[in-house]
């Protein structure tokens, strides 16, 4: 007699599954979120980023708008113009003679402090020697110091060695305030690149020089943008070194002219002429950080990883 065993039916249920409905809902079927979802998520972040650009950018536009706007009291009183621009160009010396002060000042500036600060942070990132960290700590503590308590004490020590009423005095004293920070951005770049290649290029033959010139100065190039980008916009809107150390009219550089050319009439406010002379002061500026905003970013992350 065989007996045959019966297997036990399957049982299909037709009950919809509910698992993970709870996590889902809102989110198309690839697990994103759907348009509205999205919206509602991202709003609060679009509103504050907004708030910030409207702060930031609506006083650049007003005096943008209101250099070239009739204005009563100044060069352009009637219909739309560059008239406040033109008085800007005919003041004193011109307006050429001080933006070339400028850039004579901040060009200066850039070339001191990145050749120092890649020499000093190489030096502090790569190098052994005995009170290093002590030299480093003195270096950093500079920038506690209040920057206007030694512009009188520098004024007297750039006088003895002859380089008082002198832009290279005045770009001088922007590099010594830079530096500190610029050494201390210029050491995070380089400690955030592998030591490894610096030893597997001196297997290959390099020397010391070879690697810093062949190896490592193109790896840190987005710290360097970074320090010559701060080092620029110091030096291109510094107010306070030039009112104290420069006495001769021709050689102001561009804010100290513009700031002379705000009371230049009795007293009397001439205010599309300032305004021209802001937009002019800021444009580089503005144009500078656009172009460079990338590298600007990424010099300023190379010390988030090491590796």
């Amino acid at each position: 007699m065989t007996i045959t065993r019966k297997e036990p039916a399957t049982v299909t249920s037709t009950m919809p599954d509910v698992r993970g409905h709870g996590r889902n809902r809102g989110r198309g079927r690839d697990g994103k979120p759907t348009n509205f979802f999205g919206i509602a998520i991202r709003m609060p972040f679009w509103i504050f980023t907004a708030a910030l650009a409207v702060i930031f950018l609506y006083p650049l536009v007003w005096t943008a708008v209101r250099s070239v706007s009739p204005l009563a009291g100044t060069n352009q009183t009637e219909g739309w113009g560059l008239g406040n621009y033109i008085t800007l160009a005919g003041y004193q010396d011109g307006i050429l003679q001080y933006i070339g002060n400028s850039v004579f000042v901040s060009l200066l500036t850039v070339i001191l402090t990145l050749v120092i600060s890649l020499f000093g942070g190489y030096a502090f990132a790569r190098f052994q020697f005995r009170g290093k960290n002590a030299l480093f700590l003195a270096t950093i503590a500079i920038l506690m110091v209040p920057y206007a308590t030694l512009l009188i004490p520098l004024y007297v020590l750039l006088n003895l060695v002859g380089l008082s009423n002198s832009l290279v005095g005045v770009a001088l004293v922007l590099t010594m305030f830079q530096l500190p920070f610029s050494t201390f951005m210029m050491r995070i770049a380089f400690e955030s690149i592998p030591k490894e290649l610096d030893e597997a290029a001196m297997v290959d033959g390099c020397t010391s020089w070879s690697v810093l010139w062949k190896v490592l100065v193109p790896a840190v190039k987005p710290g360097l943008i970074t320090v010559g980008l701060f080092a620029f916009l110091a030096a291109w809107n510094d107010f306070m070194a030039p009112l104290i150390l420069i006495n001769d009219s021709a050689k102001m550089t561009l804010p100290l002219a513009v700031s002379n050319l705000r009371g230049q009439v009795q007293g009397v406010v001439d205010y599309g002429a300032t305004e021209a002379g802001v937009v002019v002061l800021a444009l580089p500026c503005i144009l500078l950080f656009l172009i460079l905003q990338r590298h600007y970013v990424r010099g300023f992350m190379s010390g988030a990883f090491k590796g």
